[in-house]
């Protein structure tokens, strides 16, 4: 793991003082948080339907109004969207829209915006690519039917039904195949599910040919997740089942252009325009209008942000992983995690931008390695291993700031740091921090 000392926390990472983080985020009126949100909000679980969020941390969202926006590869709308889950929260949808209670920011990995009314929106999304995308999701139930006719398992008709209907995201801009369940009833049959993976992989194979058939050629790629990072074409790479390690769990059939360090750039567009009325990128900036290179991403923002305005950006995500496996001696590094591009490029847009880690292991999500923390003689806490490969010494992304005991912990601190930035707007700006 590596260490450096971060020029806001003034101390050695990655760090365990949140009250550090808690006094940047509570007095400085310049800042932009941008946050994952399963397993980072909300605990993982193996069907998303039953995901659950505390009201009390949405209703301190609002706290950080034009300052906090969501950013996820899930949807804010559908059956298994995040607006149900807060609805369920509340009681009430009427209730939580009147009182502007969703979440804003990007969804399908950015490609779906939403304020915080639920009002939606698809920016840079045609009717043609949105109608393909919606005969997906029973593309998914047929094959998995078709799979499990075709391979022997341990599993019950019921099981089976029951296992696919869990399985299909029919979400309507990243219609997904979410193995969770099914590798919990499998993960005594690890080659049954291992040949699931790679169902799965084919499918998505294909759905990208017969889009390319339709003129589509360039509208879509596959998300897989957990994945070990891109092969030199630029295409995601599966993360095989080993051991008591799932994976890739999500197939996401996503609309290209949907990454989410494409959607940074998109949220710094707006928060820019609400403090300047400008876009710097243009009124009409959508992800899919962003180059698909990351240093060229990241040469954009240094081109069109006027740096004297630029915001402190807090990034928060808990899907990050690297490993290093040798061949003939020779060390071969795997970075993933689909939360790891945009936490490095909010890393590089600027040395005081802030990184933070939620361990999500605890869920009952099994794919996500612990991290372990380590009480010193003198009684202090210290990280002494990540979610990342120990070997991998030369890893770019720096996490400064881990919450080792994930979303229940993150969410009590976020709590608190909104009832101290509510106080703390009383005051004059020379008052703070």
């Amino acid at each position: 793991m590596q260490h450096s000392i971060h020029p806001l926390l003034q101390e050695i990472t990655p760090s365990l003082n949140h009250e550090k983080l808690a006094m940047i985020l509570s007095q400085q009126e310049n800042v932009l948080l941008i946050q994952d949100l399963d397993g980072v909000c909300m605990e993982l679980v193996k069907d998303p339907l039953n995901r659950t969020i505390n009201p009390d941390y949405v209703q301190a969202t609002k706290a950080f109004a034009g300052h906090f926006y969501v950013l996820t590869n899930g949807e804010h709308i559908g059956k298994r969207g995040v607006n149900g889950i807060i609805d369920r929260a509340f009681g009430d949808s009427h209730f939580v829209r009147e009182n502007a209670l969703y979440l804003p920011g990007l969804a399908a990995g950015g490609v779906q915006w939403q304020d915080r009314r639920g009002n939606i929106a698809h920016p840079g999304v045609t009717e043609q690519e949105l109608t393909f995308l919606a005969q997906i999701p029973q593309r998914i139930k047929r094959q998995l039917e078709e799979f499990f006719t075709q391979h022997s398992t341990s599993l019950s008709a019921t099981e089976i039904e029951s296992g696919i209907e869990a399985s299909i995201l029919d979400n309507v801009a990243s219609p997904t195949a979410n193995l969770n369940t099914l590798y919990e009833a499998l993960q005594n049959q690890p080659q049954v599910y291992l040949a699931l993976q790679q169902t799965m992989r084919h499918l998505m194979e294909t759905l990208l040919q017969e889009a390319e058939e339709q003129g589509l050629a360039e509208s879509f790629f596959v998300h897989y997740a957990p994945n070990l990072g891109r092969d030199e074409t630029g295409k995601e790479i599966l993360r095989p089942v080993q051991d008591t390690d799932s994976g890739t769990t999500d197939f996401q059939f996503m609309l290209r252009g949907a990454i989410k360090e494409a959607g940074v750039l998109y949220l710094l567009n707006h928060y820019y325009y609400q403090r300047t009325g400008n876009y710097p990128l243009g009124k009409h900036f959508s992800v899919r209008h962003a180059p698909a290179d990351y240093s060229q991403l990241r040469q954009l923002v240094h081109d069109s942000f006027d740096p004297d305005i630029m915001p402190i950006m807090v990034g928060v995500g808990d899907t990050v992983n690297s490993s290093v496996t040798y061949t003939n001696g020779k060390p071969e590094i795997r970075r993933g995690g689909s939360d790891r591009a945009f936490l490095q490029l909010i890393q590089d847009i600027h040395p005081q931008n802030l990184v933070v880690y939620i361990d999500s292991s605890g869920g009952e999500v099994k794919n996500r390695k612990a991290v372990e923390v380590e009480t010193t003689p003198t009684g202090k806490q210290k990280v002494i291993s990540g979610p990342c490969d120990p070997q991998d010494t030369t890893d770019p992304l720096q996490l400064d700031v881990i919450f080792p005991q994930g979303a229940s912990q993150y969410t009590a601190f976020f709590r608190d740091v909104a009832t101290r930035r509510l106080s703390v707007d009383a005051l004059p700006l020379n008052q703070r921090l």
